[in-house]
């Protein structure tokens, strides 16, 4: 499919997705982990309700990436967040076990997927549509950028915390991003990266909240708090 036709199909199935009415799933809304069901077991990935969580209202969403390599299990640090906080985490699983399609540049199977589980989970629970982030690590937040960027029409903000390329299908939307990166970062070099990705957002009219820190290539724990705190404007939840 030609680039533009797929950028078209992908945000058209997201919309879509979203435009679902909400399931009487009480079990599946239940706060903690729960296995996503969209893909095969191997490959499939996890959502998580936070503690406090109520149907009654719409809760923020992120969509969590995990790096090369890895799977949704990755994506356990943001959990304490999301109970102080509120937020539903989504965290789906590569097609390809290396990493994304996007970052091979071949985008397609990781669009579809990811657009069928964001329908799961807002079937399940009470999605706030105007509050939707996708963040990510290192090849994560690789993704996160390129395919924030693409459809940032539908997803509101963009974590990315040490990513190495940024290379959307296109752009849409205005998503506010926010970027961080260690300085000592061997495995994705600042220079090369992120110091080069932010004034380049930012000539283009984004709105970029950029946050270097003292540390290699690993997630930090007050960067994480800082995002979150960023996406949801420093508001907690206390949770039941």
């Amino acid at each position: 499919m030609h680039r533009r036709a797929f950028l078209t199909t992908g945000a058209g199935a997201i919309a879509a997705c979203l435009a679902r009415t909400r399931l009487q799933a009480a079990d599946d809304a239940a706060p903690g982990q729960h296995a996503l069901k969209v893909g095969e077991p191997a490959r499939d990935g996890l959502y998580y309700v936070p503690r406090g969580y109520k149907a009654d209202a719409a809760a923020p969403l992120w969509v969590v990436l995990h790096g090369a390599g890895g799977s949704s299990q990755s994506a356990a640090y943001t959990f304490p967040l999301a109970d102080e906080f509120g937020v539903i985490i989504l965290a789906p699983d590569s097609r390809d076990d290396r990493t994304w399609d996007g970052v091979l540049l071949n985008w397609g199977p990781d669009v579809e997927f990811i657009a069928a589980s964001v329908g799961r989970v807002a079937g399940i629970c009470n999605v706030d549509r105007t509050r939707m982030s996708v963040a990510g690590f290192s090849d994560g937040a690789s993704y996160a950028l390129g395919f924030g960027i693409s459809f940032g029409d539908q997803f509101t903000r963009i974590i990315a915390m040490s990513p190495g390329v940024m290379q959307p299908m296109a752009r849409r939307g205005t998503p506010k991003i926010f970027i961080s990166h260690g300085i000592s970062d061997g495995v994705m070099p600042i220079d090369d990266t992120s110091r080069k990705f932010v004034p380049r957002l930012k000539a283009l009219g984004y709105d970029v909240t950029y946050h270097e820190y003292e540390g290699r290539h690993t997630v930090s724990a007050p960067i994480v708090r800082e995002a979150f705190e960023w996406t949801v404007g420093g508001k907690r939840v206390i949770a039941d």
